[in-house]
């Protein structure tokens, strides 16, 4: 066995080398409990994403699916220890179809009290208007 001097350089290294293996390990995926109702304004859809902030949110538009996605971390301090954890740092994904009604350019999302609320807005009727016919 070979003896090591732990300075406190090498623990610093070391600990910081099990934080980048944390982080690292990829987290559990959850699809987040979703709710979907259709208004007269639009669709809106209510997705349950607890311990997520704002920053750590990402919505994205990908041909035909509205992809949300989200980092939810709760680490313990290095006085505690977690004794149980029921919903723990994760990553919530979901993919929600866009039909073709949809105002891809007014789409609005809110976040809170970790519920993601996203505003999906109905294209608007085009008036029905008369085309003049042009002389040859």
């Amino acid at each position: 066995m070979t003896e090591q001097n732990i300075t406190p350089e090498t623990a610093s290294r070391t600990v910081e080398a099990k934080e980048a293996a944390k982080q690292a390990k990829p987290l559990p995926r959850v699809t987040p409990a979703t709710d979907i109702l259709e208004r007269e304004d639009g669709f809106h859809v209510f997705m349950d994403i607890p311990g997520v902030r704002r920053e750590d949110l990402k919505i994205e538009i990908n041909e035909n699916d509205l992809l949300v996605s989200g980092r939810a971390g709760q680490a313990a301090s290095d006085k505690e220890t977690f004794l149980e954890v029921q919903f723990g740092p994760g990553e919530y994904v979901r993919a929600v179809n866009l039909s073709d009604l949809i105002d891809r350019e007014r789409i609005k999302a809110t976040l809170k009290d970790g519920v993601l609320s996203i505003h999906l807005p109905k294209l608007e009727k085009a008036a029905p208007r008369r085309i003049p016919v042009q002389p040859a």
